[in-house]
């Protein structure tokens, strides 16, 4: 399979906010993992896709309330019985990512165990092979 990017897009919005008046790290990470999500459920079966590990969640700057949080994500590395998505944060109207990181994702049976998956990615362009060093590279 070639990796395919997914977009997903949040307001920021007052209850998303931390003490700060910023976008709330948890709210990121909730977002965060949602997005990497919607990769992995691309390729496999939802119910069968469990969160095994957030590899780094990094702020550039802080989110504002009113911007729009735009999520990017794909899948840049299959193992035998996992994956891992690559997540970016941009805000609208915004080149430079604000957040980025990645996550391993599991393939499970019915009973939590898990299964090999069978997917094998096309690494066509040179962004893909260098994200699918770094998320080989990560344990």
């Amino acid at each position: 399979m070639k990796p395919q990017s997914f977009h997903y897009d949040r307001l920021v919005k007052s209850e998303d906010l931390n003490h700060h008046g910023t976008l709330f790290a948890g709210r990121s990470a909730e977002w965060f993992v949602e997005a990497g999500f919607i990769a992995a459920a691309s390729a496999l079966p939802p119910q069968n896709i469990v969160c095994l590990k957030i590899h780094g969640m990094t702020f550039t700057r802080p989110v504002k309330p009113g911007e729009i949080a735009c999520f990017e994500s794909r899948i840049v590395h299959t193992g035998r019985t996992s994956l891992k998505t690559y997540i970016r944060l941009r805000l609208r109207d915004r080149e430079e990512p604000v957040l980025s990181g990645f996550i391993t994702f599991v393939f499970v049976d019915e009973n939590g165990q898990a299964q090999p998956h069978g997917l094998h990615l096309e690494l066509e362009t040179e962004e893909d092979r260098q994200f699918n060093q770094v998320a080989k590279a990560l344990h």
